[in-house]
């Protein structure tokens, strides 16, 4: 069943209630469902509203009259709601979730709410802006471990069952709330900090399941978040704002990274390594760990009013996340990290036709859930990075504390924390909010040199005010180094920089360090420099700024593919930032697969198996070989790993990787060794790799569990082959999936199966007949932007085949 929520809805709900407290009772000892009891206490003005549910079956009454439905119909004072209720359990990771580990059998079960799903599992006003306080009591199994957002109480109920009780006393939103429960294994730690002058101790608590646990590296854990409080305390300028308990729990089939509830904060468990992870995988869970803890105080603390401001939460603490890494020291070149993986992302998705401001209009939950993307994420925290350069350092961190300061335990707007950064650095931003947060897209700066006169040019529907550094970088004895530096900003159409003026230099980067926000130009000299020397580049931000150049050039049509693939099949071994080389390849198989043209495919695939194959970190390049059509030689290559390796997951990619080439049969993933949940959903994964139509069937017309949706679909478009006809199948059972699924696995499903095996003009007019329809808006979003792929990456083949 599809939730929706409108604004306007909300607006006028919160205008007629205040003061609302929650008693909420879960008893989740049933086997399918669970069942609810939530009793709601706040204060009313006249009026009509409604409160949030969606249940199997619930009886509810109003000040002890019973309602036939979820109308509320108000006079002034104080009321008290009681909705009794029937759950079934989620599969999908929305609202409360159930899974049973088919390696032991034992339970788990974990909430997941945001951004408006409280009312999956509980009665209730299902907003940020209506901040409430808790009573929760949830009745489990006695065998279950129970945690909640804050500290518990434990009660033996002496038939099997026991009852696990939390209070909190201070006022948070409803998707902020958690319960965890089944048969989870700890560990625990504590950390000390001072507050105000006393010492104060923090209890830190880790959980995963039981056949997980003894792959927990729980010391590096504990470290990494003993690091962040520090970072954090000393420039929010307040320790953890909440209980005295920081737990950190490792949930399956989990459909977001994490979740940042306050005091239990989830994780989807792939982040417990049981196979050994690239580096790159270490680095990210770095930063969602830093990423959730920062949102303890901008999002939980302080949080938004409405979903328009989402970016706000999410911005932040992407750009926290980086700061504090590099801060930290463990991951001193996280920006690096960030212009390689983020910005890619942003740049993507701001060239789609969906694409929207920052600070976004969302009139309903709807449109919310789909701004979850590259631009409240990644745009948002790269604008933030440029404001950051814009006011200072030490002033934005000002204004920040500032902003906690006003507008602690409460809800607040953009134009709070934009008051609160022009107090602490004296700029007026007006100006600059409106070019950076209100309109759309990405500007393009770009050299323009002669022998006596240097200018950067702005290309760009929005001139925007951008800071930036332009560095100018030489080759001498085999190194590329930068030489001179000049930091200033940018406006207009054309900016002289007159210190660059007649300068000797082989490269120019117009956006050295990486400061603001924008597709960077080359100079047709530099491009040739760039493809000659990138390898000697010394810098590792420098050289990603220029990989990330030429990958844009790329997807624009300005470079023929080829020459990428040729260029990450020359120099992706010596790479020597992890994060940057494991992008490299993923760029380098999708301009294979999708930009070269026909004719260039095969030359291109044995470019790169040659490249990838034997390479090291090997954990690496093994799993971005599997990703290719194999040669000989690497089908040779990957019967020796499988004879060889104990990395489970490598081998289930090179497992899956044969039996779509049809060098082992479907049969082989059966006899994998392998009794976990990972390789229950890789055997969906390695079958749907050849057995098309059944992974198709099973998409459209079954209920699975998101992870079982992410691999069938993985395996559906493993490979190109087999998937003839289904063009037209994908386009008269859209509407259906998005009738039918929830808005969250809608999506997830519909962009999964978007025919992009299928670049043709005949897909694209597919999609413009679905389009010409009346659809609703979140499956025609999901249509544009597939479509739009499709499109440029047959704009593409055609510059590559002229190449």
């Amino acid at each position: 069943m599809k939730a929706n929520l409108f604004r306007s809805d909300a607006q006028h709900r919160a205008e007629l209630i205040s003061n609302v407290h929650y008693t909420v009772d879960l008893d989740i000892t049933g086997a399918d469902t669970f069942t609810s009891r939530t009793k709601v206490t706040f204060e009313s003005k006249a009026g009509e509203t409604f409160f949030d549910l969606i249940a199997d079956d619930f009886k509810a009454t109003l000040d002890g009259t019973l309602i036939d439905e979820r109308k509320l119909t108000l006079s002034p004072g104080p009321h008290e709601l009681i909705v009794e209720a029937t759950h079934t359990y989620s599969r999908t990771g929305e609202g409360l979730h159930k899974f049973t580990d088919p390696a032991d059998d034992k339970d788990y079960l974990y909430t997941q709410f945001e951004p408006a799903m409280a009312m999956r599992t509980f009665a209730c006003f299902d907003q940020p802006d209506l901040k409430a306080t808790y009573e929760i009591a949830v009745t489990a199994p006695k065998r279950y471990v129970v945690v909640l957002d804050e500290a518990v109480e434990r009660t033996d109920n002496g038939d099997g069952t026991a009852t696990t009780r939390t209070k909190l006393d201070y006022p948070l939103s409803t998707y902020l709330i958690c319960v965890c429960a089944g048969e989870f294994e700890r560990v625990t730690d504590t950390y000390t900090c001072t507050d105000n002058g006393k010492e104060r101790t923090i209890e830190l608590g880790l959980y995963a399941r039981a056949s997980l646990i003894p792959h927990m590296d729980s010391e590096r854990l504990f470290t990494q978040t003993k690091d962040g409080f520090d970072f954090y305390h000393e420039k929010f300028g307040r320790t953890y704002p909440f209980g005295d308990k920081y737990d950190q729990i490792f949930c399956p089939e989990y459909n977001m990274g994490a979740m940042e509830h306050v005091g239990a904060v989830t994780y989807r468990d792939e982040y417990v390594f049981t196979s050994e992870p690239t580096p790159y995988r270490l680095e990210r869970r770095n930063d969602t760990i830093l990423h959730e803890m920062a949102h303890m105080w901008f999002g939980d603390l302080v949080t938004m009013k409405w979903w328009d401001d989402l970016w706000l939460n999410e911005s932040f603490a992407t750009w926290s996340a980086a700061t504090a890494q590099v801060g930290i020291g463990e991951y001193p070149e996280a920006w690096t990290t960030f212009a390689a993986v983020e910005k890619a992302w942003a740049y993507n998705q701001d060239q789609l036709p969906s694409t929207h401001p920052i600070a976004a209009d969302a009139p309903d939950i709807e449109t919310a859930e789909q701004n979850f993307d590259g631009i409240t994420y990644a745009k948002g925290a790269s604008v933030l990075k440029q404001l950051q350069a814009y006011v200072g350092y030490d002033e934005f961190f000002a204004g920040v504390r500032t902003h906690f300061d006003n507008h602690a335990y409460s809800n607040a707007e953009f134009a709070d924390l934009l008051g609160a950064l022009e107090e602490a650095s004296g700029r007026d931003l007006s100006d600059w909010a409106q070019q950076w947060l209100r309109t759309t897209g990405v500007s393009r700066l770009r050299p323009e040199i002669s022998a006596d006169s240097f200018a950067v040019v702005q290309e760009s529907d929005v001139l925007r005010t951008h800071r930036v550094r332009v560095g100018l970088y030489s080759l001498d004895r085999g190194s590329v180094t930068r030489t001179k530096q000049v930091e200033l900003d940018v406006s207009g159409e054309r900016t002289e920089v007159p210190e660059l003026a007649g300068v000797e230099h082989d490269l120019a980067l117009v956006n050295d360090d990486d400061l603001t926000y924008c597709l960077m130009g080359l100079t047709e000299e530099h491009q040739r420099f760039a493809l000659e020397h990138l390898g000697d580049i010394e810098d590792s931000l420098a050289r990603t700024l220029v990989w990330s150049s030429l990958w844009e050039s790329v997807r624009d049509g300005f470079l023929p593919a080829r020459q990428f693939v040729q260029l990450v099949a020359r120099f992706a071994r010596q790479e020597t930032h992890p994060s940057v080389q494991e992008r490299l390849l993923a760029q380098a198989t999708q301009a294979v697969k999708q930009y070269v043209a026909d004719g260039w495919r095969a030359e291109g695939m044995a470019l790169l198996n040659t490249a990838f194959r034997g390479a090291e970190p090997a954990v690496v390049f093994d799993r971005a070989l599997a990703r290719l059509t194999p040669d000989k030689e690497t089908v040779d290559y990957f019967t020796t790993l499988l004879e060889t390796s104990d990395n489970q997951e490598t081998r289930w990619l090179a497992l899956t990787n044969l039996i779509a080439a049809g060098e082992l049969p479907v049969s082989a993933a059966e006899e994998e060794k392998d009794s976990t949940s990972e390789g229950a959903v890789s055997r969906l994964r390695a079958q749907a790799s050849v057995d098309k139509r059944w992974a198709w069937d099973k998409l459209v017309s079954e209920d699975l569990t998101n992870l079982e949706s992410r691999y069938l679909m993985d395996g559906l478009t493993f490979t190109r082959e087999g998937l003839e006809g289904l063009t037209d199948e994908y386009f008269r059972v859209a509407p259906q999936l998005w009738a039918r699924l929830s808005n969250e696995m809608a999506q997830r499903t519909l962009e999964g199966m978007y025919p992009l095996w299928d670049v043709s003009e005949e897909a694209i007019a597919k999609a413009d007949e679905l389009l010409a329809g009346d659809i609703p808006a979140g499956l025609r979003r999901i249509i544009s932007e597939g479509q739009d792929r499709a499109a440029r990456a047959l704009r593409n083949r055609a510059v590559d085949a002229q190449s």
